[in-house]
C-alpha cells in the first residue's frame, strides 16, 4: 500500500510506504485526509486504519522549475511502453542520436524502443536507415511526473492530483 503526501499548501510532494505515512500521523507531523476503506494496520494494543492520502502539518515549498529526472522508467512510461519506430510493445530505451556519435541522456535524445528495432537501429543515425520519429521525445509535463515515486495512481488520489482518471 502506497501513501500521497501532499504539503501544507495541497501540493504533491512524495509516495511513500504506509509505514512511513502512519509514523508522520502517530507523530502528529501529518494529517489523514483519505483512508484505503477497510484495511487496517493493528498493533498490541489500538488498530489503525491504513492512510492513502496525508497532508502534512507544516509547509514545504515546491521548487517551480522542478525538471524531471531522466530514467529508463520514466521514458518507458513516457511513451507508452510502445516503440517510437513500429509500435509494438517497448522494452528496451534507444538513443536518438547513438551515444557514440555524441548522443547524451536526456528526454529529447531517448525513445522506448523494442529490442528488434534496437538491434537495427543499432549506432545509425534515423536518416542512415531512413527511419522517421513519430513525434518528437520530450520532457515529461504535468504534476503526475513531479511527484516522487508515483509511477502508479491509487483512485483515492484522483482528487488531490486533480487528474480526470489517473491510470
Amino acid at each position: 500500500m502506497r501513501t500521497l503526501v501532499l504539503n501544507a499548501g495541497y501540493e504533491p510532494l512524495a509516495v511513500v510506504s504506509f509505514k512511513r505515512a502512519l509514523i508522520l500521523v502517530l507523530n502528529q507531523k501529518a494529517t489523514v485526509l483519505a483512508g484505503s476503506g477497510e484495511k487496517l494496520v493493528h498493533s498490541a494494543s489500538d488498530e489503525y486504519a491504513l492512510p492513502s492520502v496525508i497532508l502534512l502539518q507544516r509547509y514545504v515549498r515546491i521548487p517551480s522549475t522542478r525538471s524531471v529526472p531522466v530514467s529508463r522508467r520514466g521514458v518507458l512510461r513516457r511513451d507508452g511502453f510502445r516503440c517510437v519506430y513500429c509500435q509494438k510493445a517497448a522494452n528496451t530505451v534507444d538513443h536518438v542520436q547513438p551515444k557514440s556519435r555524441g548522443g547524451k541522456d536526456t528526454w529529447e535524445n531517448l525513445v522506448a524502443c523494442c529490442l528488434k528495432c534496437n538491434n537495427t537501429k543499432s549506432d545509425k543515425t534515423l536518416s542512415e536507415l531512413g527511419w522517421e520519429l513519430r513525434s518528437q521525445p520530450r520532457m515529461p509535463q504535468g504534476l503526475a511526473w513531479t511527484v516522487r515515486g508515483a509511477e502508479r495512481f491509487e483512485p483515492e488520489w484522483d482528487e488531490f492530483l486533480a487528474l480526470p482518471n489517473a491510470a
